[in-house]
């Protein structure tokens, strides 16, 4: 299966992936241009393959947890282009991502369950539990939000575990700058349909905290 892969929970990504090969992929290191990169990485990535749209299986992209701005921009544009070229659209957990990842040094640690932390600003992280199989991570818990000191006392990967390891029992060095990427969002959905999970046809955000927009009320009369 050949899926073009975005996400967009911490910086913007892109991959082209087949059946867990990573065939090309793109990562920005700003966290406020998502808009404006990720389509012309998705052109240039296809561009690079000598392939278009017609030769995609489906689109995947990463529903977070994430920022309000740069999660929609990145749900946005895969849902534009999977209608652009009538292709099935999947949604997967972005903090999936970093668990594909982390995997093989848990395993080799020995560390039966661990922790998956993202920066979700505010003094707090987006958490998710994986409990360690033969066939590889499985949610246990999660997705939440909340300070890191709340936490279990497990080994805890990823930026977020960078940011707050003096707030946590256990954070693993050497892969406390961990975050989701397009590539490994790819991998991880590949495990799944390997071992006879379908993939999410849902791609709603999870954006696990209310808008700090909010709709003016009406306007207060003079003297009221």
């Amino acid at each position: 299966m050949l899926l073009l892969c975005l996400d967009s929970s911490a910086t913007a990504s892109a991959a082209l992936v087949s059946d867990g090969e990573v065939l090309g992929a793109y990562a920005s290191p700003d966290t406020r241009s998502h808009a404006e990169v990720l389509a012309p990485a998705v052109r240039d990535l296809l561009t690079a393959q000598g392939l278009g749209g017609a030769d995609l299986d489906g689109v995947l992209v990463g529903t977070g947890p994430g920022p309000f701005t740069g999660l929609r921009a990145g749900i946005a544009t895969a849902r534009a282009l999977a209608f652009a070229w009538d292709l099935p659209l999947h949604g997967l957990m972005s903090l999936e991502a970093v668990a594909e990842d982390v995997a093989g040094p848990a395993r080799a640690a020995g560390h039966d369950e661990f922790l998956v932390l993202t920066d979700a600003r505010r003094r707090e992280v987006y958490w998710a539990r994986y409990a360690l199989a033969p066939d590889g991570p499985r949610l246990a818990e999660g997705p939440g939000v909340g300070p890191a000191a709340e936490l279990p006392a497990l080994p805890a990967y990823g930026r977020g575990a960078g940011l707050w390891a003096d707030r946590l029992a256990r954070p693993v060095p050497g892969h406390d700058r961990a975050q989701p990427s397009a590539a490994s969002l790819g991998r991880a959905a590949a495990r799944r349909t390997a071992r006879g999970e379908a993939l999410e046809r849902t791609t709603a955000p999870l954006y696990l905290r209310e808008s700090d927009a909010k709709v003016p009320g009406p306007r207060k009369r003079a003297g009221a």
